[in-house]
């Protein structure tokens, strides 16, 4: 994993994002599933995010992607759901039947490419 640059920035910020549909139906699957892919690619693609890894499984999604500093990764999965809900509802009339696309929970955890107890240490030596 390597450094990521903005003008005034030098980062390495990587989030695991795990949602899951509503009421964790297994309707990621087959067209839905190849269109949720396309779909994700396009808006990191569009906001600059690099997709580090993606598996889309019949009842929750995996993420792993790497964003600049400045956006929550509230925001990043806002986005990512939003649209994605939006689009599939309309292309798939299936998944109307569902109250909404996705439930509001979602997991997040943040890497990078070098250990907390690393971190630690270091901090720890700049007495």
């Amino acid at each position: 994993m390597e450094y990521r640059r903005t003008r005034h920035a030098v980062y390495l910020c990587n989030y695991h994002f795990v949602w899951i549909p509503k009421r964790r139906k297994p309707v990621l699957v087959g067209k839905i599933k190849e269109r949720l892919k396309q779909i994700i690619e396009e808006v990191c693609s569009e906001n600059g995010w690099e997709i580090l890894a993606l598996e889309i499984m019949p009842d929750h999604v995996h993420l792993f992607l790497s964003a600049p500093p400045y956006l929550s990764p509230h925001i990043i999965l806002r986005r990512i759901k939003g649209r994605s809900a939006r689009i599939l509802r309309q292309e798939f009339p299936e998944l109307l039947k569902l109250p909404s696309m996705w439930t509001r929970s979602y997991f997040v955890s943040t890497a990078g490419n070098v250990s907390s107890e690393t971190i630690k240490k270091y901090v720890e030596g700049q007495l």
